[in-house]
Formats: structure tokens, C-alpha cells, sequence
């Protein structure tokens, strides 16, 4: 029998690109491709964990570090709360007296930390390389000529913009700057119907899967109501009159993880497992969410897994190394709980995150050095903030 101790064997191999990635080359599609500066201990030095304990116990209050689920295991381990983007980020804001928020993550989640926090507070990233793939997809020239092409199409009036938190902030900004709103995967059926009481069509950055399996899924609009900008072709490959019949206008960008779980995938699974319950991220493709059995943010599928009989299957699209957490954490139960692709799906850039950035982070600290500070300019903090108030204040 399998034991908290005994990792389990999710049935998965590495392929080329993800043992590139897991490692310390430049990532090239991130618009953030740089190194940490200074010297980074060695990932073979003995005694990492000793030292990132040392230089955190030398911090003291002074420091509250967040850990996203998606982590590595060695990183984790340091968090003092774990969780998703934006529940870390209230965190953080609930931590006045901590000077040094250390953020484990990726860069957008850090930038809605420093938006949260207060001025003297200070956001920390441990590896500036540690981007977002589907951040990275909107950007605010990108944005600012899609309302140009909306404006033209006589619909800005009718249009209110929901971001997802998965963006930048400037990406917020511009949505607080139009009386949008932004969602979180858990929120996003409320922020959706709090954008159509406002408006008659919704501009949705930058995850088109969020968006079209909210739309689809919990709204009942149909497939027909959502049209696709994609920001590189002229007028972002639409025509004024289908923008001008559509719902839903759907950024084409998308999660490099989740869109990468395909209806194969379920098929297989299923015939692999018999009797397996199928759970995914709404991040997913939405062929994927349509023939999952339960659908839900990583918040949702951890309180699913928790309330799950002992003896149940469960095969969950979402990030390898919080599936792989889970799997170990409820093999003691009696939980079959496998990866639902066969091959390694980790999230790239917050892999980015290790051992070795950790313990140079906290040192650094602890010596009086600030190293990789996250800080929002005052104007996109303001209209972003603007954004996210309305979001806490949906119904």
C-alpha cells in the first residue's frame, strides 16, 4: 500500500522541452528572459533547506512568503500560506507588519501583491524569469488597438471588459479604466453576470477558454454568441458585423498547461480506469470541460478531492506538480489520483521558482539587500485596484 512517505508514479514521462524548461535556460516566449542577478547556490548544495530555514528564521516577522499550488515541493515547503493567485495576494495584504512579501510564483500574481499591499511593503520575486505565457499574450499596445477596432465597429458603448486575473497590470488597469471587472476561475459566472447587467457584450482577456466554458457552460449562450480577436491578424481576424453579433469577445490567449489536455486524453483515460471521475480546470479546451465529470478552480478541486469516498478514482486536469501533491497526500485514504495527460504538463515559468532563488532570495534579505522587487507604477496600480474592488464587490 501506498504511503504518505512513497511518492506516487502518476504514469507520466518528461518529454525534450519540459526537462529544458524544469531547468535554467532563458525561457524565449516570456517577455521577461532574464536572470536573477548575483551568484545562485548550486541545485546539488546539501545543505539549501538548512540555509533558506537560516535566512528565514534571521527574517522573522519581517518576512511572509506565499507559495502558489502549482510550486515545486522544495519550495512549498518554506510557504507560510499556500494557495491560488489572488487568495495569496489578499494574504499578503493581511500581513501588514510583514516588510518583505516573498512571492513563489509568477510575475503578474506578484504585481496584484504589490497592488494589494501596503507602500511600505515590499514584493519580492524570486526569479524575474518566472513570467506567465498567458499574461504574456495581452499586451496593453495589444489591448489599446483592440478597443480602436471595437470603437470602429460602433460597439464600445455595449462592450464591458472582464480580465482574468491570470494578466498584468496593465492589463487590469486598462479593464478598471472601462468599468470592467476582473475573475478569478472561481467568480467568473458572477463576474460574467454582473458585466451583462452592465453591458450587452463582454470583452474577456486573456484566457478564451475561461471565458467561452463560462459563457457556454453556466450562462447557457451558445457557441455562436462567442467570436475569437486574435491580436495578430488585421482587425483581429473579424469582420465589424460579427463583433457587432457577438456576446462574447474572446481574446485568443490561453494557459500553455491546461490547453495542452485534450479530448484523447479523456477518452483514454476513461478506458484505462473504469469508473474514473474526470476533473479539470476551466482553463481547459472546452471539448475537454464538456466531457469532464466535474469542472472547477484549483481551489475547487482540492476541496473536491478532500470530500471524495475513500476507494474513488480521480483523474485531474490541471498542473502536474500540485496533482502529483494530491495523489501523495490521499493515497493513505484509499484515492486513485492520476495525471490526466501521459506525458510531463508542468507549468514552465513557475518552475522557475526553485530551491536555489529561494535561498538566494531570503539571504539577500536577510543581509539588507532587496533583490527583484515587483512595484506598480501609482497610475496602474490605481485604475487596476479600481478593478479589483469591483471584482470584491460582486453580488
Amino acid at each position: 500500500m501506498t504511503t504518505a512517505q512513497t511518492p506516487v508514479d502518476l504514469d507520466v514521462s518528461p518529454t525534450p522541452l519540459a526537462l529544458l524548461l524544469l531547468g535554467r535556460e532563458a525561457d524565449t516566449r516570456s517577455e521577461r528572459g532574464v536572470e536573477c542577478p548575483g551568484d545562485l547556490p548550486s541545485p546539488s548544495d546539501p545543505d539549501l533547506v538548512e540555509r533558506a530555514r537560516a535566512a528565514k528564521e534571521k527574517l522573522g516577522d519581517k518576512v511572509f512568503v506565499l507559495g502558489h499550488h502549482y510550486q515545486r515541493d522544495e519550495v512549498i515547503q518554506f510557504a507560510d500560506v499556500t494557495g491560488d493567485s489572488f487568495k495569496l495576494a489578499r494574504d499578503a495584504a493581511a500581513r501588514p507588519e510583514a516588510e518583505y512579501i516573498v512571492f513563489c510564483g509568477v510575475h503578474f500574481m506578484a504585481e496584484s501583491a504589490d497592488i494589494l499591499t501596503g507602500d511600505d511593503q515590499k514584493v519580492v520575486l524570486p526569479d524575474l524569469a518566472a513570467g506567465c505565457s498567458m499574461a504574456d499574450m495581452a499586451t496593453a499596445e495589444q489591448v489599446a488597438e483592440c478597443w480602436d477596432v471595437l470603437t470602429e465597429a460602433g460597439i464600445t458603448e455595449q462592450v464591458v471588459p472582464v480580465s482574468y486575473m491570470n494578466s498584468s497590470a496593465d492589463i487590469k488597469a486598462f479593464t478598471g479604466k472601462h468599468g470592467g471587472t476582473i475573475c478569478t476561475s472561481s467568480n467568473a459566472e458572477r463576474a460574467l453576470n454582473w458585466a451583462f447587467e452592465q453591458g450587452e457584450k463582454v470583452l474577456f482577456l486573456p484566457d478564451q477558454h475561461l471565458g467561452r466554458n463560462t459563457a457556454v457552460r453556466d450562462l447557457g449562450m451558445s457557441l455562436d454568441d462567442c467570436v475569437v480577436y486574435n491580436p495578430h491578424k488585421p482587425n483581429g481576424g473579424l469582420t465589424a458585423e460579427q463583433l457587432r453579433d457577438a456576446k462574447m469577445i474572446l481574446w485568443r490567449g490561453h494557459c500553455s498547461v491546461h490547453g495542452r489536455f485534450s479530448l484523447d486524453s479523456v477518452n483514454d483515460v476513461r478506458e484505462r480506469i473504469p469508473g474514473v471521475n474526470v476533473l479539470v480546470h476551466p482553463e481547459c479546451k472546452h471539448e475537454v470541460v464538456a466531457a469532464a465529470d466535474y469542472v472547477g478552480s484549483t481551489e475547487y478541486i482540492i476541496k473536491a478531492l478532500e470530500a471524495a469516498p475513500a476507494g474513488s478514482k480521480w483523474a485531474i486536469g490541471t498542473e502536474l506538480n500540485l496533482v502529483r501533491r494530491l495523489a501523495n497526500r490521499f493515497a493513505p485514504e484509499g484515492k486513485e489520483i492520476v495525471f490526466l495527460d501521459k506525458t510531463v504538463c508542468f507549468c514552465s515559468t513557475m518552475n522557475r521558482i526553485d530551491l536555489p532563488h529561494l535561498v538566494w532570495t531570503l539571504e539577500s534579505l536577510a543581509d539588507g539587500q532587496l533583490v527583484n522587487r515587483i512595484e506598480v507604477d501609482r497610475e496602474t496600480e490605481h485604475f487596476a485596484k479600481l478593478a479589483l474592488e469591483r471584482m470584491l464587490a460582486l453580488p
